[in-house]
């Protein structure tokens, strides 16, 4: 396609997403009390070859022409992280390092559970011709898969935490902080599982050890400079949005910031989406987050963020599972992870001190998979670590779990949560 054509191809596919996006999402919240974030995951699916492409493969290749799909990825993965910057600006650093013990119990239970049962499972599944890469061995893919099961939807939970009305409060934090650490640990075991594939992987320094050593390494250390460093560093720029208000050098600083935020993680082997969050939880609080977040905001999420479900949707044909006659595997994966992740969060939040309707609540936020299972799972049929078969199991997986997070959240907590305990009010120095 010429520069032209792909310009033009964009407007439109734009047009489609945004529109697809915002009826699904009118729907599920209309009908089915969902989030407006569970509608944009299903839009992504309907636009691609299991529904659009399923009746018109026509009008799908048509509208999303494969040249085109690269400047979809870029959209999407700046959309994502540029997402997750907003949500560090809301993030309550002080009720975080309060709870950090119980957040990092939760977390350890919440990793544990899923890699024990997808190491049971794999002997079973790597059996199942077409689930995983030729090329991957047995470790290699209960690795992977624990990750899949073990990863919590970290975008989607601090959304469904706003529309539940327990942002700020002890609950909410505790779910974010526990689904950030958890999130954090996957992503490390992905990076393991992708340097093992590579060539010279072992103790000899070669590409594939290095690989892993910059993911753990670099993700660390940018994290304690987030942490530790530079909350001092950037508190200026409250002071110069409470002089001058925000004005636009100061969006485009805080832009250039993210960017680099970005690329810093992407160029470590995790992903952007921990490079804006960290980021954004590091920015001052006060009429700087806040006026930021109304000027991002609506961008973000109403034109950015519907890119990558699109892309993944384009990756997902769910007709593969009832012509391989897999839809007993898809079964018994979606109820190991359901059992595996949220029993193990209740467990642990209750071995934390946590009341039963609060741990019930952690449980079914934290199995909500959505928007991280998306990445990673992309991730691993890019490399080939997964088939397409396995690939739409785990999307199937994502938007069941992510559809109960809510509903499950409600029956056991009550609207608005029960009873949240309030977060305590943030400090200067937080």
């Amino acid at each position: 396609m010429t520069n032209s054509e792909l310009s033009t191809s964009f407007f439109l596919q734009m047009a489609a997403i945004i529109a697809t996006c915002r009826v699904v999402g009118w729907i599920v919240r209309r009908w089915l009390g969902q989030p407006q974030v569970v509608g944009e995951m299903i839009a992504g699916v309907v636009l691609g070859p299991s529904l659009l492409g399923a009746l018109s493969p026509a009008l799908e290749a048509a509208l999303f022409p494969a040249d085109s799909k690269k400047l979809l990825y870029v959209g999407a993965q700046l959309g994502v992280g540029l997402y997750m910057f907003l949500i560090g600006l809301t993030f309550d650093r002080g009720e975080f390092a309060r709870g950090a013990k119980g957040a990092a119990s939760i977390s350890f239970g919440s990793m544990l559970a899923p890699f024990a049962v997808a190491a049971a499972m794999t002997p079973w599944l790597i059996g199942v011709p077409g689930l995983f890469g030729a090329h991957v061995g047995q470790s290699q893919a209960a690795l992977f898969l624990g990750a899949a099961i073990a990863i919590t939807a970290f975008p989607m939970l601090a959304r469904i935490i706003h529309e539940q009305g327990i942002a700020g409060t002890r609950l909410g934090t505790l779910s974010l902080s526990a689904g950030a650490i958890g999130d954090a640990g996957a992503w490390v075991v992905v990076a393991v599982v992708l340097a093992s594939l590579a060539p010279n992987f072992g103790f000899n320094l070669g590409p594939g050890t290095m690989l892993a050593v910059k993911a753990g390494g670099g993700g660390l250390l940018f994290a304690v400079v987030m942490i530790a460093i530079a909350p001092r560093l950037l508190r200026p720029l409250e002071t110069m949005a409470t002089k001058h208000g925000l004005n636009e050098t100061l969006i485009a600083l805080a832009l250039v910031l993210f960017l680099l935020a970005a690329w810093a993680m992407d160029a470590a082997g995790m992903h952007a989406v921990f490079g804006g969050f960290l980021l954004g939880t590091a920015m001052p609080r006060g009429r700087f987050a806040t006026e930021l977040r109304e000027k991002l905001e609506p961008f973000a999420t109403c034109f950015l963020l519907p890119m990558f479900f699109t892309y993944s949707g384009l990756n997902t044909d769910m007709s593969v599972l009832a012509h391989a006659g897999l839809i007993g595997v898809t079964l018994a994966i979606l109820a190991a992870a359901v059992i595996a992740k949220g029993g193990a969060c209740y467990i642990a939040a209750r071995l934390s001190g946590e009341s039963h309707a609060d741990a019930m609540g952690i449980g079914a936020l934290m199995n909500a998979r959505g928007l991280m299972e998306l990445i990673i799972i992309n991730i691993g049929l890019t490399h080939g670590v997964i088939g397409p078969a396995l690939f739409a199991m785990l999307v199937l997986m994502a938007i069941v779990t992510t559809l109960m997070a809510g509903p499950l959240f409600t029956l056991f907590c009550g609207r608005h949560g029960a009873k949240p305990t309030p977060a305590r009010p943030l400090t200067a120095q937080s």
